[in-house]
């Protein structure tokens, strides 16, 4: 178990990737705070860790108000007396034309993905120094490395993450605090089914999302999972302020598959 004795806080823990995460730390050991906004999704994630073994609290939490995620620490403390590891899950995609962008849009994704992410590690990192140790692992996208049209306020929220990150992973690391980022590419999640709903004609959505994706399919939340706990334990002690990529070689490729076979080129000049 690489997560065992571990105490740990998983924001937006209700579904998705956060209830992975929550389950997998579990599974690996971990005492586990699952947070979220609606108890009628946390609790329920709760009631099966702990009816699987593992160990759980459920906190009803709204990361992007700072009066919730006090109590969401102090909660945690009171139940476990210490956290070890910090997962900053909770976020909201956006998809809009960037002209029909409102103010209150870009406050809702801004206020959660980034400001969210921001009040939790505050608040949890002199915790972590009162320890001696601690892993902050944020939740980001293949967005900080490349960007789709209508997403403006997602990106700029997640490519802030990762500038966060990075800056906590500096300032922190003589004092023993690793800060790293997870950056997933298409997970089969509430997002996924909202795009194929969004989208005019079901299978021409999925060729096209087949051919932006090397291996040929949408990620399962459980391969999120497993790459949280590698960064959160032990395992990953000398990796901190990177960006772990988890796409399926989705960044990697170029441009989408092209929908024929080509004949070789060999050593056109240019």
């Amino acid at each position: 178990m690489r997560l065992k004795g571990k105490i740990a806080v998983v924001t937006g823990s209700g579904a998705g990737i956060g209830k992975s995460i929550a389950e997998e730390f579990a599974k690996e050991g971990a005492r586990v705070a699952a947070v979220s906004r609606r108890a009628a999704n946390g609790r329920p994630v709760v009631d099966g860790i702990t009816k699987k073994g593992g160990e759980a609290v459920f906190i009803r939490a709204d990361i992007a108000v700072e009066a919730d995620v006090d109590r969401m620490v102090e909660r945690t403390l009171e139940t476990y007396g210490r956290i070890d590891v910090l997962v900053n899950n909770a976020g909201v995609n956006f998809v809009k034309p960037f002209e029909q962008t409102e103010p209150a849009d870009w406050d809702r994704v801004v206020n959660t993905d980034l400001r969210g992410t921001y009040l939790c590690s505050r608040r949890v990192i002199p915790e972590m120094l009162k320890n001696g140790a601690g892993s902050i692992v944020n939740i980001a996208t293949v967005h900080t490395l490349a960007c789709l049209p209508g997403a403006a306020p997602y990106d700029a929220a997640k490519w802030g993450m990762v500038g966060l990150s990075k800056s906590m992973a500096v300032e922190y690391a003589d004092r023993h605090i690793r800060v790293n980022v997870l950056s997933p590419g298409l997970i089969d999640t509430q997002i996924w089914n909202d795009l194929k709903r969004a989208a005019p004609d079901l299978d021409q959505c999925l060729d096209y999302w087949k051919a932006n994706i090397p291996m040929g399919r949408v990620g399962r939340p459980a391969e999120i999972a497993k790459a949280a706990v590698f960064l959160a334990s032990d395992d990953a002690s000398y990796i901190t302020g990177s960006n772990l990529l988890v796409d399926g070689g989705m960044t990697s490729q170029l441009i989408s598959k092209q929908p024929f076979v080509s004949d070789a080129v060999n050593g056109g000049e240019h």
